[in-house]
């Protein structure tokens, strides 16, 4: 039997995934070692392999075959595109994508203004901007603070990520339009999924009877 393969988005998403998987039986003690140095994780007896990655990375690892099933928030899978089946929704890391800027900006998005929109997510807002409002905006990449773009001028409003919102609230920022919700998210190469049809099919089952016994 081969080795079924899984990439996890490092973090809170590791976490809570090999919390779930324990409730199965599917145990990774190599990973319970902060000290360990390893880059894959093995357990021989189930023919499981594990690794962790950056958020972005797990998607083209899923894609390109590196590994068969990964775990990544919902964002992400809009953003980079891949060719994955996304086949569950773990309910947990829940949160939402969302446009926000100062109060005043509402009337900028409900006029649909040319304006000027930073982001993380490029692609996401694009879709956003150009599919659903038919906006024409100019979309700003940026990769720390986003918060900070329409405090100093950079942009009118912005499109990232919200929990709680009070990250928000001390700059003086609201949401103003909710793009979509958010949560993580089992994804699985589509070769896999004919290949490894049993094992997959199996696990999705399981993890989904799982879930719905803890809701």
């Amino acid at each position: 039997m081969r080795y079924l393969t899984f990439a996890l988005c490092k973090g809170r998403l590791a976490k809570k995934t090999l919390e779930l998987l324990e409730k199965l039986g599917i145990t990774c003690n190599e990973m319970k070692d902060p000290a360990s140095r390893k880059l894959i994780f093995v357990n021989e007896e189930l023919k499981l392999k594990f690794f962790l990655a950056k958020g972005p990375d797990v998607p083209t690892y899923v894609e390109y075959g590196a590994a068969d099933i990964g775990v990544v928030g919902k964002d992400v899978i809009i953003e980079e595109g891949k060719k994955v089946h996304e086949v569950l929704d773990l309910g947990f890391g829940t949160c939402r994508m969302c446009v926000c800027g100062p109060s005043e900006a509402k009337a900028l998005l409900s006029n649909h203004e040319l304006i000027r929109v930073a982001t993380k997510y490029p692609n996401i807002a694009k879709d956003y901007f150009y599919n659903k409002k038919h906006q024409t905006v100019e979309i700003i990449k940026l990769n720390g603070s986003i918060e900070l773009a329409p405090i100093v001028g950079l942009a009118e409003v912005i499109v990232d990520i919200v929990e709680t919102g009070s990250t928000l609230k001390e700059n003086g920022l609201e949401v103003l339009e909710e793009v979509c919700p958010l949560s993580a998210r089992m994804i699985v190469n589509p070769v896999s999924m004919r290949m490894e049809n049993e094992r997959v099919r199996k696990l999705i089952t399981d993890l989904r009877k799982l879930l719905l016994e803890e809701r």
